[in-house]
Order: structure tokens, then C-alpha cells, then sequence
């Protein structure tokens, strides 16, 4: 018999060949049609999935009401989206299709390309699948089997995903719907009819695998949900998001650029916006001081034995830039180690490596027509032969190894040898060699170390995106060396550090997650005992504090656990931003000391804390919650004087100069354009005030002010204005943020990195 663990904690008993089906039937009728999935031992599965057949399982049934549910949701209805479009567009071959937040796309290649304009139509023949709730039927079938079956639908691409990375596998997954079949690993809602609303959003240019060297296919974009009412404050939020979006604002305002020469992912910072940056760091600089922050500067690059130590490198290779050793060759032995040892390189890693070939001056066509594995690795073994011998490197423990395994270990014994560098992942392995520059006594500590340091990822080009998802990102990184007894405190206060950040700006609509290890994975270092110490000190500090929170499993640092501060904005959604994590494992890793009262050693322990998190994203996030129209404190441009014609421009320029002298970021429109013209184009990039100088402001001495949010007020005497701009910036003034949430059902949207 298989028990099953209900969320209520009540246990019940099934037989062998139990399906979640009968067991929601077996607990009321209601359920049972309200049923979507069923999460077994948290893994969401079909209703018709078969249980284990004995032991002990957590179990729930999931409905409408459950966020998981709706990714099933929309999973199943990028099938529908798929089948329609087959239907009316014949030869369609398919790629990918899977569930995002809020949406889901499907890659497809068209002998006929799709536009917005055939939206309408693919919409209406979805609706045609919905009516008739036609089922979702799962199969399975052995490899050579589902190769033929995808071979005899003319899906290419499935064939070639099967061929590349779905044939170390006993048997794949394919769901039926109607004349529809898909692979697939599901799961999937039991029939069309439980889609409730849905639409289409948009279509974009997609490489297949996201390998820009592979054919490019169309990515077409919809959302779904279970009822309307859901679907019209989505979309009421999607577009209030695109008038909102920081890449379209960001060039409009004249804040941020990217250039293909520079490279995607990293930002150049235009002269309003490293004013508003520049702001902020004042902003944070001026609090470190009052809390006995010490500032530091560390290089951008350090040598991949530091990243070892720290377990940036290999634990995060994937998420990094490739080492750079003193000759590319260097660069494409390490990808080819990995190769032979694992057998396979996954995308990104594949792509990094025919560029590091192409880089060393090997011409990687042969290696790129390879189609299988064993085809693979046997060319890479001659590419590293080739490699080896182009620089004249002797190994000839390297030929004499029988076993790609035998191979890798020896290329990598001698990369450890081999003098390298990382682009540096993280501040804290070089806050680390500060502290260990000394020695520290008891009395020394709390050290405080801060940094506006910049650091670097490689995330996929399909994943950037503007300012929140880059390759270069400065983070107002700071870490503290603390006792034990200095702990809590410290924590309190990083908290504290967070909170008047996010008041200041007017983000106080936000959630503390204190992300936890998940026991069950390998990614995380050092003892349990530690972790375990760790996690109780965090949750006692938010418990002290009153906070409310959640705690997740899976969201810890790979050194630490850490509390998480999700902030929604205006239009609803949620951004992971300051951050406060708590480190034992990093201070044993690099055998960190102080000298306690008791005149022995001591190991002190870390506090990892970041209130903006990367200064890139932060700014990606104002841009879009304020939509461009900054508070004054925080404006490039605060006021702009606009004389109504060409005679006036002497007391303008007068009065430009009162305000700067007074501190203020002023400049004048004295262009020979009409005065209406001027104030639309200061309202268009978001001026907070407008002064306007004529004849009769010039005889009184004196200003007309228009206000951004209130419109005009009238004149003013320049210490009048004065004075309410220095109250207004001073107090840190939130006037402004408009809202779009209401109706907006949808759980978590999370935005992080």
C-alpha cells in the first residue's frame, strides 16, 4: 500500500495503480472537478500519472486557486497555441514550447512566416481546440521509437534534439490531442476546456538552442489563465508595463545606452543617468560613514586559484566568462576537459568552446558538423591533440591515456599548473584578502568593508534584457567580519540599512524571503552544522523584528543562507533587491583569523549585504516604477528655466545660475521656439519644475513655477522656490508613483537575477 501525506497533515492509504484522478474523486466531487494537477513529493504530474506504488509521499491535488497550476495552464495551452497554428499554416516544424511567468512561448519555423496580423486567426481556431476539450493523453515510447515516430510528423527539430541530448534516456514522453502530437515531459491539464482565457502577445526572432550560429525560427509569445477577469488585469498591466519599459524610457531619457561594439549585457551609463547613480551612491556612501563602513577598491580580474578557494569556480563555472589563461589554446583545453569527462558540454559551454577554437586559430568546422556524441568527443580529442602540439606542449601523459576520462584528468592537472584569471563573479573573495592583509584582534572587529565594485556574468544573449538582466553590473557590495557575539546586531542593522534604502524611494510594498539550503543538492559548501547554525540566526532575527516572512527552500547562497527583500512596484510586479546573508563557510575556506580575549586564535564569520543589489537592475527598476518621472532628490535634471522669447534670456540665464549656486541641477531652454512648445518637451522628459521668465517675472524679480505633479502654481520669489525645493529634496519627497495592480490576481511574478 502507498500512504499519502496530505497537506493538513491527515494521512491516507491507496492501492498500487492509485491515479491522483481517484484520489480527488475519492475526496469529494468538487474537488474532483476543480482538479488541474497533482504535486507529488513536489513534483507537479498529471492527474492520470500513476502513483508509486508504496511507502510514504507528500501529496496535493492542485487547482485553480494554486500557482503551479497555472503553469501547467499555460504549458497546455502553448500546445493548443501550437496546434492551431499547424492547422493553419501547413509545414510548420516545432521547437521548444515551455511555460514562463505570466506567459508562454513556443519556437516555431514556418515555410510561411507569421506576423501580429495573423493573431486574430491562430486566436480564433484556439478557441475551436478549447470548445471541444479534447483530452491531453500521455504515452511513452522507447528512443529509436520516438525518433521514428518525430521522423514520420516531419519534426526536424524534434529529431535532432532526441539525436543530441534526449538518447541517453530508456524512453521519452509524448502527449496526443486530437490530431496533435508533441514530445513532451508534460505535465498537462486533463483536457482544453480548462483553459478559461487566454490571448496572444507577441512574436520575436528565436536561434534554435539559443545558438546563434543555428537557423533563426519565430518565438511566438501568449498568457493564459483560468478566468477573464485575471486576463484583463494582466493585460491592463502588460501594457502599462510597455509604457513603462526602461529600454524604451532609458533612450527617450537620454539615461543609458548599449552598443554592439562594447558588447551585449553591458551598460554605458549616458551623463543623466551616472547623475541619478552618482546620487545614489552619495545616498549610501553618506550612511556608511554614520554606521563605520571603511571603503575599499578591488581590481576587476583575480587569479582562478582565489575562485577555487572561494568556490565561485568550478561551483558557478556556468554562470561565468571563461578563464582566461595566456593563450586562448589555454581556454579551449579547459572546455575540452569537460567534454571528456562528462561525455557532453551543455549549450552555452558548447558555444564557448567552438569560440575559443575559432579564437586559437583552429578551424572547429570539422568539430561543429559532428553529430553524435561519440563523433564529438573523438574530435575533441584530436582538437586537443592538434592544440597540443601547435604550441609545443608536452604531455605525453596526455597520449598515453586510454580513456576520455584518463584524458580529462590529465588536461586538468595541467590547467591547475597553468597561470589564469577570472573576471571577477563576486566582491567577497577580495574583500577576504583585505581582511587577511593584517592581523585582527577582537577589538578590531566589526570590520566593515564597502565597495561599489563591478562584477561580471555570462548569462545567454536570449537572456539579457536592458538593465535587469546583464554581463557587467556593479554591486554596492559590503562585507563585515564579525564575532559570534557581534552576530545579531549586525544583522539588525544591515536590515535597518535595507529598509531606509527602500523607504527612501518609496518601495515599501515588499516581502522577506529568507532563502534556505535544500539538503538534497550538491550546490552548496561546507558542514550542515554550520548551515544549520546559520539558518536559526537568521530566522530568530526576523522572527525578533516582527517581520512577516517566508522561508524557501533552494534560495541560499551556495556559502550561506540569506534574507531577500522582494519588492513589488507599482504595476505589481516583484524584484528580489537588497539582500543581508549570513557566511561561516567562506571565513573557514580561506582560514580567516582573529585574535580573541583569551589571546588564541578565533574564526570570525561573514555578513554578506548589498541594499540595492546591482546598480544596473536597481536603476532598470526606478526608471520603470517612477516611469521615468524621478522624485527631485533624485532627478538628473531637477528644474529648467524657459524665458518666453529671446529678450528674456539675461534674466533667465540669471536666474539658472541662482539655483546652481544653491546646489540645484538647473539648465535653460533659451532656444527662439514658443513657450508652449518648450513646457511639452520638459514635460515629456519628466522636469519636476518648469520656470517660466517674461516681462512681467523679470519686472517683480521673480519666477512663474509649473509643477510636474500639480501643475501651475503661480510665481514664486527665487527664495520662495528655494525654499520649497530644498524642503522637497531634502525630506526625500515620494509625489509621484501612479498605480495599475487593481484586479491583478496572478501570485508570484518574480523578476531576479
Amino acid at each position: 500500500m502507498l500512504t499519502l501525506k496530505l497537506p493538513d497533515g491527515s494521512r491516507r492509504e491507496v492501492a498500487p495503480g492509485t491515479r491522483s484522478r481517484q484520489v480527488a474523486e475519492s475526496i469529494g466531487k468538487r474537488l474532483a472537478q476543480a482538479a488541474v494537477a497533482a504535486k507529488v513529493n513536489g513534483e507537479v504530474v498529471d492527474l492520470d500519472r500513476e502513483l508509486p506504488k508504496e511507502g510514504e509521499v507528500s501529496f496535493q491535488i492542485l487547482t485553480d486557486k494554486d500557482p503551479e497550476a497555472l503553469d501547467v495552464l499555460r504549458h497546455s495551452t502553448a500546445h493548443i497555441m501550437a496546434r492551431a497554428v499547424m492547422r493553419l499554416f501547413p509545414g510548420v516544424q516545432l521547437a521548444f514550447g515551455p511555460a514562463l511567468e505570466h506567459r508562454y512561448y513556443y519556437d516555431i519555423d514556418s515555410p510561411t512566416p507569421i506576423g501580429e496580423e495573423d493573431f486574430p486567426r491562430i486566436e480564433e481556431e484556439m478557441r475551436k481546440i478549447i470548445k471541444d476539450a479534447e483530452p491531453f493523453e500521455r504515452f511513452e515510447r522507447s528512443v529509436p521509437e520516438a525518433r521514428g515516430l518525430v521522423a514520420d510528423l516531419h519534426q526536424g527539430y524534434k529529431v535532432e534534439h532526441i539525436d543530441e541530448e534526449l538518447k541517453q534516456y530508456p524512453s521519452l514522453s509524448f502527449y496526443r490531442q486530437g490530431e496533435f502530437i508533441d514530445l513532451c515531459r508534460g505535465p498537462h491539464i486533463p483536457h482544453a476546456g480548462k483553459v478559461g482565457a487566454f490571448k496572444l502577445l507577441a512574436i520575436a526572432g528565436a536561434y534554435w538552442k539559443n545558438d546563434s550560429k543555428r537557423k533563426q525560427l519565430q518565438r511566438l509569445y501568449g498568457t493564459a489563465f483560468f478566468n477573464q477577469k485575471d486576463l484583463d488585469a494582466y493585460l491592463h498591466q502588460f501594457e502599462e508595463a510597455k509604457k513603462r519599459d526602461h529600454r524604451v524610457l532609458g533612450k527617450q531619457l537620454k539615461l543609458f545606452t548599449t552598443s554592439q561594439q562594447v558588447g551585449s549585457g553591458l551598460i554605458l551609463w549616458m551623463p543623466k543617468g551616472a547623475t541619478v547613480r552618482g546620487i545614489l551612491e552619495t545616498f549610501i556612501k553618506d550612511e556608511l560613514v554614520k554606521r563605520g563602513y571603511q571603503p575599499v577598491y578591488t581590481p576587476h580580474i583575480g587569479r582562478l586559484e582565489l575562485y577555487r578557494t572561494s568556490g565561485h569556480f568550478p561551483y558557478y563555472r556556468d554562470a561565468q566568462f571563461p578563464p582566461m589563461y595566456f593563450n586562448f589554446v589555454g581556454g579551449a583545453i579547459d572546455l575540452a576537459q569537460y567534454r571528456l569527462a562528462a561525455g557532453e558540454l551543455d549549450e552555452k559551454k558548447e558555444q564557448q568552446f567552438q569560440e575559443w577554437l575559432d579564437l586559437a586559430g583552429y578551424d572547429s568546422t570539422r568539430y561543429r558538423n559532428a553529430k553524435t556524441t561519440a563523433e564529438k568527443l573523438e574530435r575533441t580529442h584530436q582538437t586537443v591533440l592538434h592544440l597540443l602540439e601547435a604550441l609545443d606542449i608536452k604531455l605525453p601523459a596526455y597520449h598515453a591515456a586510454k580513456t576520455y576520462e584518463e584524458r580529462a584528468k590529465v588536461l586538468r592537472d595541467w590547467l591547475d599548473q597553468q597561470e589564469g584569471y577570472l573576471l571577477k563573479p563576486m566582491n567577497c573573495p577580495h574583500h577576504i584578502q583585505i581582511y587577511k592583509a593584517e592581523p585582527r584582534s577582537y577589538r578590531d572587529l566589526p570590520v566593515r568593508l564597502a565597495e561599489f565594485g563591478t562584477v561580471y556574468r555570462f548569462e545567454q544573449t536570449g537572456e539579457l534584457s536592458g538593465m535587469t538582466r546583464v554581463r557587467g553590473f556593479t554591486q554596492d557590495d559590503a562585507h563585515l567580519f564579525v564575532t559570534p557575539e557581534q552576530i545579531e546586531a549586525e544583522l539588525v542593522a544591515n536590515i535597518d540599512l535595507v529598509l531606509l534604502v527602500l523607504s527612501s524611494l518609496g518601495l515599501n510594498d515588499y516581502r522577506v524571503r529568507v532563502g534556505l539550503r535544500d539538503p538534497a543538492s550538491d550546490k552548496y559548501v561546507g558542514d550542515a552544522e554550520d548551515w544549520d547554525k546559520a539558518e536559526r540566526t537568521l530566522l530568530e532575527v526576523v522572527k525578533s523584528r516582527g517581520m512577516n516572512y517566508s522561508a524557501e527552500t533552494g534560495e541560499a547562497a551556495f556559502y550561506g543562507p540569506k534574507i531577500d527583500f522582494v519588492v513589488r512596484d507599482c504595476i505589481g510586479r516583484e524584484w528580489q533587491l537588497g539582500t543581508v546573508q549570513l557566511d561561516y563557510n567562506l571565513p573557514k575556506r580561506f582560514e580567516l583569523e582573529y585574535i580573541g580575549k583569551d589571546n588564541t586564535p578565533h574564526r570570525p564569520v561573514m555578513i554578506h549585504r548589498a541594499p540595492f543589489g546591482s546598480m544596473e537592475r536597481f536603476m532598470g527598476i526606478l526608471i520603470e516604477h517612477f516611469a521615468g518621472a524621478f522624485p527631485l532628490w533624485l532627478a538628473p535634471e531637477q528644474a529648467r528655466v524657459m524665458p518666453v522669447s529671446e529678450k528674456f534670456t539675461d534674466y533667465g540665464k540669471k536666474i539658472e545660475a541662482e539655483l546652481k549656486a544653491k546646489g540645484f541641477r538647473v539648465h535653460g531652454d533659451y532656444r527662439p521656439e514658443k513657450i508652449g512648445y518648450k513646457i511639452r518637451e520638459a514635460q515629456l522628459e519628466k522636469i519636476p519644475y518648469m520656470l517660466v521668465v517674461g516681462d512681467k517675472e523679470q519686472s517683480a524679480g521673480n519666477v512663474a513655477v509649473r509643477d510636474r505633479v500639480d501643475g501651475d502654481l503661480g510665481a514664486m520669489s527665487v527664495a520662495e522656490l528655494v525654499q520649497r525645493l530644498t524642503t522637497e529634496a531634502h525630506e526625500r519627497r515620494i509625489r509621484q508613483v501612479s498605480t495599475a495592480t487593481a484586479g491583478f490576481a496572478e501570485g508570484k511574478a518574480k523578476y531576479e537575477s
